[in-house]
């Protein structure tokens, strides 16, 4: 099969990755909570993991990286263990329902506030956002990609207009490993990032990464392996954020993937955008065919077909062309009443590193002959 679903999980993953997974699985030892040598090798892979992501993403502390099964849960993290009772948050239309549903849970449990920031011309205006600040704003909770357009926000320029105290935390779910991420340059506050996407990890690998003014209550609690004898959980990181065994072969999978993306990301990022170019160029000769994404370094391109809801046409796809895309809402339905989509979504084809321009070629001779059926 042709798979052009990376967006949602890369399909293929480099060599060094899946021999550390096979690794790790063979060992079956439990980092940090032991003091034999197989715990302690463990913990240090876990270890090595943290500052390879420290350094990559440039976050001041290797022990602000906490481990998480997925982006999603670092944003709950995040998300629920810093704004309170009273907060006000700014977020955007691009969000994925892990930032949306998380905000309207507290909404209904803490009575936050938030609002939303709509496009301007199709994209977002850092001065529309900063223009929702208020005296209690907490946050502005942003993507750095849309995973329905692969539009990428300004977000150091969003930063500046902020207000010192008002937190930057950052959805990187579909902008990590594509897009340059750094933290101190950026002035990202909360950096949440997904392992099995863009980072070359595989799934139940997910990272959450705080700058020194972000100190979320934990979501979670239980064992640490440390202060065993206290009720409560540990008042130091990462242990205050990571109850319960670690996902050893996920994040050993997850510190070789940032070293493959260290060396070739600048290569990925380039062979992205030409693909997307060239899946657009071709696009574009297709009268039944409406395209709602720019060439770009994440790999998305989404289009609406006019005979053919989303839905059907990536069934008749797979099944037909054995080409994995996806259609639908993406769990960004804001995007989608944005763009005028919301009835029958996009076909969204997302590229990986494996990705070539004959399959891009193939997939267009087969969304030819959809268009002539």
């Amino acid at each position: 099969m042709i798979y052009f679903d990376n967006a949602a999980t890369g399909g293929t993953k480099p060599q060094n990755v899946l021999t550390a997974v096979h690794a790790a699985l063979q060992l079956c030892a439990n980092p940090g909570r032991a003091a034999h040598r197989l715990a302690i090798t463990c913990l240090n892979g876990v270890q090595a993991c943290r500052k390879a992501l420290a350094q990559h993403f440039d976050c001041p502390d290797h022990d602000r990286v906490i481990f998480t099964k997925n982006c999603t849960e670092a944003l709950n993290i995040a998300l629920q263990g810093l704004i309170k009772a009273g907060d006000h948050v700014i977020t955007t239309c691009l969000e994925h329902n892990s930032v949306l549903r998380p905000l309207h849970h507290l909404k209904q449990r803490r009575g936050i506030e938030y609002d939303i920031c709509p496009l301007d011309g199709g994209e977002l205006a850092p001065q529309r956002i900063a223009s929702f600040l208020r005296p209690n704003t907490r946050a502005v909770v942003i993507t750095a990609a849309s995973n329905v357009s692969g539009y990428c926000p300004d977000l150091a320029q969003i930063r500046k207009l902020l207000p010192e105290d008002v937190l930057l935390i950052c959805d990187g779910a579909q902008g990590g490993g594509h897009i340059p991420l750094k933290m101190t340059g950026a002035g990202i506050d909360v950096l949440c990032l997904a392992g099995h996407k863009g980072l070359h990890g595989i799934q139940g690998s997910g990272v959450l990464l705080l700058s020194s003014r972000a100190n979320p209550d934990p979501l979670l609690f239980g064992g640490t392996g440390s202060l065993s004898f206290t009720q409560d959980m540990p008042d130091f990181l990462p242990d205050n954020l990571e109850a319960g065994t670690l996902n050893y072969p996920a994040i050993l999978s997850l510190f070789e993937g940032v070293n493959y993306l260290t060396v070739h990301e600048q290569e990925i990022a380039e062979r992205l955008k030409r693909l997307t170019a060239t899946l657009i160029r071709g696009l574009k000769k297709l009268p039944e065919v409406r395209i709602y994404s720019q060439p770009n370094p994440c790999g998305i391109v989404s289009f609406a077909h006019r005979k053919h809801p989303s839905e059907y046409l990536s069934m008749l796809l797979s099944q037909k062309y054995d080409i994995a895309t996806r259609g639908g809402l993406h769990c960004a339905p804001l995007m989608h009443e944005a763009l005028g989509t919301s009835g029958d979504g996009l076909l969204r084809v997302s590229f990986g590193h494996q990705n070539t321009e004959r399959e891009v070629e193939t997939l267009l001779s087969a969304l030819q002959a959809v268009c002539e059926d």
